[in-house]
């Protein structure tokens, strides 16, 4: 190995997506502590109410981790989009749409009394993968044959399907016995399994914890998760080595939508028991900012969710206990958001030493190969 003169400089390079979600979850929390303190009436009692809500019953401890639950569903559908070189946003509709086709499959063949409540869950799973697959698929194809920018169809494909699924849900499917606007009770036989009653927290939370592990040994322990992470995070080296980028799109907007609408399904089969008007509230956004905040890595959602979760809940928590104003609790959640889409450490390079004894210099002295395979394991 050679070196010039007595100089030699040391890149040493540090990936930082962890460090950096700690420092977002730690100034959020750190933001939302000085907000309370300075807006709420009783400052010291919502400061309990906001961490302690949450947690401080059966009822609220499981809505909490149910709510966690749909989060880590969405927004692994963000991640597996990121990871395919493609950015979604359309995950409110196909949230939304998904919900709406397990419903009406749900609520199908009541008549007869006689389908199998497991096989028509089952099948309502299956429209929602299908129903919120097709919205991310078509983004994906227009994207790879017209070159059309995915960020922009997927939000208005979005916006522009949400609207009919207001007037199926408040037209000709809702039910007019009551004044809600929403479609009938699903079946008591056809909804999900509650793991903590009354809570609404229910099999989809365990669920949820199983996809996002699954995400995480397929993008990081199988060869087509490699093609698919090479493929979206250098597209150029992917070329070099055979990878065609432009295949990864459609499967990973295609997978993304098909997450996005079984959140849907969870959410209505799970969580409501129905199918109402407007029901996803921001979910598909704010799996955005949860996906943000763990930067884009499946097992980062974990903790990402579970934070981004109790904060969002903490905030209702305080506002139904200790009249924290709306605004404060929906500012809360924008500085989280924000605080979400800063990178505060994606690489952090330490500046170079200049050794000083032979034996400095020479364990100093890193082959070319390895500096590469940093920088590339850095990228990924």
């Amino acid at each position: 190995m050679k070196y010039r003169g007595s100089t030699i400089k040391v890149l040493t390079i540090i990936s930082g997506p962890v460090f950096g979600a700690i420092i977002t979850l730690g100034t959020a929390i750190l933001l939302t502590m000085i907000l309370i303190m300075v807006n709420a009436p009783v400052p010291f009692k919502t400061l309990r109410a906001f961490f302690i809500g949450p947690w401080g019953s059966p009822w609220f401890f499981g809505n909490t981790l149910d709510s966690i639950g749909l989060l880590l569903t969405a927004s692994l559908g963000v991640v597996i989009a990121f990871r395919g070189g493609c950015f979604n946003l359309g995950g409110e509709g196909q949230i939304y749409l998904g919900g709406l086709a397990a419903s009406v499959v749900l609520l199908g063949g009541q008549a007869g009394g006689g389908a199998d409540p497991f096989g028509m869950c089952c099948l309502a799973g299956l429209a929602a993968l299908v129903a919120g697959g097709a919205m991310g698929a078509l983004t994906g194809i227009l994207k790879k044959w017209s070159g059309a920018n995915e960020i922009i169809t997927s939000f208005l494909l979005s916006a522009a399907l949400s609207p009919m699924a207001d007037y199926l849900i408040s037209g000709p499917l809702r039910d007019h016995s009551g004044n809600l606007l929403a479609m009938p009770g699903v079946p008591q036989n056809r909804l999900l399994l509650r793991l903590l009653p009354p809570s609404n927290l229910s099999v989809s939370f365990i669920f949820a914890l199983i996809l996002v592990t699954g995400g995480y040994l397929f993008i990081n322990r199988t060869v087509w998760g490699y093609r698919f992470r090479i493929a979206g995070s250098a597209p150029a080296f992917a070329r070099y080595g055979g990878i065609d980028p432009a295949g990864c799109w459609v499967p990973a907007l295609a997978v993304s939508g098909a997450l996005g609408g079984l959140t849907g399904f969870f959410a209505v089969a799970g969580t409501y028991g129905r199918c109402h008007l407007g029901f996803p509230g921001g979910l598909g956004w704010n799996a955005i900012a949860v996906a943000l905040i763990a930067r884009n890595r499946p097992l980062a959602l974990f903790p990402a969710a579970l934070v981004y979760g109790a904060l969002k809940a903490g905030s209702e928590s305080a506002l139904l206990a200790t009249g924290l104003s709306f605004e404060t609790s929906a500012f809360i959640q924008a500085a989280v958001l924000i605080l979400a889409t800063v990178n505060f450490a994606g690489l952090l390079i330490l500046k170079p030493r200049i050794p000083h004894s032979r034996k400095e210099r020479e364990s100093a002295i890193v082959p070319v190969r390895t500096l590469r395979d940093n920088q590339r394991k850095a990228l990924l």
